[in-house]
C-alpha cells in the first residue's frame, strides 16, 4: 500500500500570515511538521502541497532546500489540490496534515495507518477527545476521487474530507479509538493567533528535540497551566 503524507501549507493565512515558515526552536513551523511527518511509519513519501500564488514561492523554495517533495494547485480548492497530489504520487490512502500542527503525534499517525492497514477502508473516523493538533487523517485514493466529484460546497472543497465525515454512511470507514492518556481536549496545540505560536515557541524552547513525542508535549503543558492560558480563550473558526 502506498501511504502518502499530504501537508496542506500556505502562506496567507488570515489571523498569523506567514506562519507555516515562522521560526520555531531550532528549524521552523513548517520543518517541525515535515520532521515529524517522516517518523510516521509505513509511509510512502511527504509532500507539502501549496497553492500557484506567488506569495507561495517562498515555502517552495523552502522545501527544494531541505530536500522535500513539493506540489503546487488550487489556492482556494484545497480538495482538488490534494487529489490532484495524490493522483501524481499514486497514492492508495492519503494522509492528510495541516501545516498549523507542528507537534502533531507520529506515533499516533502510526497506529492509524496499522488499523487502516488490518482493515482497509474508504476513511478512518477517530473518536473524539484529542487536543487539538495532534491528529492526522486518513481516506483512500477510492473516496478522494469520489468526494472530489461529488463534494460541491464550499466546506467540501476547503476541508478535503468533510464530505465523507457527513456521509459516512456511503462510505466504508473504520473506527480508532485514542489512548486515554491523550484524552484531553482543552488542550490546544495549533498555530492559527499569536497566542498559539506563544504557546509553540514555549514547548519547543523546553524540547531541544524536534522529534519530542507528542505524549510528553502533553504531559508538559498539563504541568505548567501558566503556558496552557496562553491560547485557552482562542476559539476554533466555525465550518461553514
Amino acid at each position: 500500500m502506498n501511504f502518502t503524507v499530504i501537508i496542506q501549507a500556505r502562506m496567507g493565512s488570515t489571523r498569523l500570515p506567514g506562519k507555516v515558515l515562522m521560526p520555531l526552536g531550532e528549524s521552523n513551523v513548517l520543518g517541525y511538521v515535515v520532521s515529524r511527518c517522516r517518523e510516521i511509519k509505513h509511509v510512502s513519501q511527504v509532500v507539502v502541497a501549496t497553492t500557484t500564488l506567488d506569495h507561495d514561492d517562498e515555502i517552495e523554495k523552502w522545501c527544494s532546500s531541505n530536500d522535500v517533495h513539493c506540489f503546487r494547485g488550487s489556492e482556494e480548492d484545497v480538495l482538488a489540490r490534494y487529489h490532484e497530489c495524490a493522483k501524481k504520487y499514486s497514492s492508495d490512502y492519503v494522509i492528510r496534515v495541516t501545516s498549523d500542527c507542528p507537534f502533531l503525534d507520529f506515533d499516533l499517525a502510526t497506529r492509524m495507518i496499522e488499523v487502516m492497514m488490518a482493515s482497509p477502508s474508504d476513511i478512518l473516523v477517530c473518536e473524539t477527545g484529542l487536543p487539538r493538533g495532534i491528529a492526522v487523517e486518513i481516506i483512500s485514493f477510492s473516496a478522494l476521487n469520489e468526494v472530489n466529484s461529488i463534494g460541491k460546497e464550499a466546506r467540501h472543497r476547503e476541508h478535503v474530507t468533510y464530505y465523507a465525515y457527513e456521509n459516512l454512511g456511503s462510505f466504508t470507514y473504520v473506527p480508532f479509538k485514542i489512548p486515554p492518556n491523550l484524552k484531553h481536549p482543552h488542550l490546544r496545540i495549533t498555530l492559527d493567533t499569536p497566542e498559539d505560536y506563544m504557546l509553540c515557541q514555549a514547548v519547543a524552547d523546553n524540547f531541544i528535540n524536534t522529534n519530542v513525542s507528542t505524549a510528553e508535549v502533553i504531559d508538559y503543558l498539563l504541568k505548567t497551566p501558566q503556558v496552557t492560558r496562553y491560547n485557552s480563550h482562542i476559539e476554533q473558526k466555525p465550518v461553514i
